[in-house]
């Protein structure tokens, strides 16, 4: 019995060595992806900002030349068979539903819409859910922060996602804490943070007055 219990303990001891290095390896690959994440939104904002210089530096006149569509080849004549012999009282319509099937011409496919660029000098995804969490009253949850954010600003269209990552990435910086709750997950501002926010409002409000 001693060596089964010996044996139980070093397997357990194992499993939760190994469960620990699984949890450190997913924070650690959290805080990445919502790195690159917030990487993303910044070229995708400088994209917006390079665009817009662009236009106005060539006119609203500079129109990007259209692509010459291809010309479809000529078909060839198809090869004259000799004609079999209909049977009498053989019906013709077979033929002419061929030929109104052969007349007909397939729809064109309409291009998808394209999404809309966010607006150059607007507030990115990482500064609206560090405000949305400082200016709350009590720790906020991914999912309730994602609701506000698609309540206030629904041109973002930020997915829940998107704003768990960002959070992370809050929470990686040393902006934001995380505590849990149950099974629950949770986001607090951290005082250094709602100083960032109190110091861009005051250096904003001269601009604004």
């Amino acid at each position: 019995m001693s060596d089964s219990n010996t044996l139980k303990s070093q397997y357990s001891a194992k499993v939760e060595a190994d469960l620990e290095r699984n949890a450190k390896e997913q924070e650690r690959v959290t805080a990445e992806l919502a790195a690159l994440q917030e990487q993303l939104q910044t070229l995708d904002h400088d994209r917006t900002l390079l665009a817009g210089m662009r236009d106005a530096l060539t006119g609203p006149g500079a129109a990007p030349v259209a692509e010459e569509a291809p010309v479809a080849p000529k078909a060839e004549s198809p090869v004259e068979l000799p004609k079999a012999r209909k049977p009498k009282g053989e019906s013709a319509a077979p033929k002419q539903r061929a030929k109104k099937e052969a007349g007909k011409k397939p729809a064109a496919k309409k291009a998808p819409t394209a999404a809309q660029p966010p607006t150059p000098g607007s507030p990115t995804l990482r500064e609206l859910v560090l405000n949305l969490i400082t200016t709350s009253t009590e720790p906020r949850s991914a999912a309730e922060v994602t609701t506000t954010l698609a309540e206030s600003h629904p041109e973002r269209n930020a997915g829940g996602t998107v704003v768990r990552n960002t959070l992370e990435s809050l929470v990686a910086r040393g902006q934001a804490e995380r505590t849990k709750q149950n099974k629950s997950v949770f986001y607090t501002a951290l005082p250094a943070a709602a100083a960032t926010i109190e110091d861009t409002d005051k250096k904003d409000a001269p601009a604004n007055a």
